[in-house]
């Protein structure tokens, strides 16, 4: 399941103009900051292009489509390479829609997972207390360029996934990498919809 959902949760709105950053705010900066500023995005639509490196495969898996988020809890990835998939996250109910069928789960029965898309949607939202809930942060880097590090607080999480890394530009996100407990990991590239 996670394979499912590893790095297809994140996405950013495009772009600001970035102009320089004023001393002062490169000394304040972290992860406050980094939650007010993603906090002021209320929807994005972005492209991606996602490769899994799975330790049963030759080769690394690579698909793309395009992510929608509205602020607070509204996911979307819809996937059109390789192959059609559609998965949509609302409230605490995710739909998953693959080869003609349907599949619809509270993530209520999943807490592995729904403490997963949480911490998710809670960079997204910039909610700070909702990723503490269940992982302990990690900030480098100022607002032009910054990469937050997610790692679960919990054991039970920390035995599915290692580390969450998501890198962006001000209340941009470009990349996420998830590495999982037992060596796979995913890369999440994002470019603005209108991007080339």
């Amino acid at each position: 399941m996670l394979a499912c959902l590893g790095g297809a949760l994140i996405l950013a709105a495009p772009p600001a103009t970035q102009a320089a950053e004023p001393p002062a705010a490169s000394a304040a900066w972290g992860v406050d900051q980094l939650m007010s500023a993603l906090a002021q995005r209320k929807s994005g639509r972005v492209r991606f292009t996602e490769t899994k490196y799975l330790a049963m495969l030759e080769r690394p898996v690579e698909s793309s489509g395009e992510l929608v988020f509205v602020a607070p809890d509204h996911l979307e990835k819809r996937t059109v390479a390789p192959k059609p998939e559609n998965l949509v996250l609302d409230g605490d109910m995710m739909t998953v829609e693959r080869g003609g069928k349907r599949f619809v789960m509270p993530l209520q029965n999943y807490p592995e997972i729904a403490a997963f898309i949480e911490s998710i949607r809670g960079t997204l939202a910039g909610n700070r207390n909702a990723l503490e809930r269940y992982y302990r942060l990690g900030i480098e880097g100022r607002a032009t360029r910054w990469t937050l590090t997610l790692t679960p607080a919990d054991s039970r999480m920390a035995g599915i996934v290692r580390q969450v890394r998501i890198e962006g530009a001000r209340d941009t996100l470009d990349s996420v990498e998830i590495v999982q407990a037992d060596g796979d990991r995913s890369v999440m590239k994002i470019k603005t919809a209108g991007a080339p």
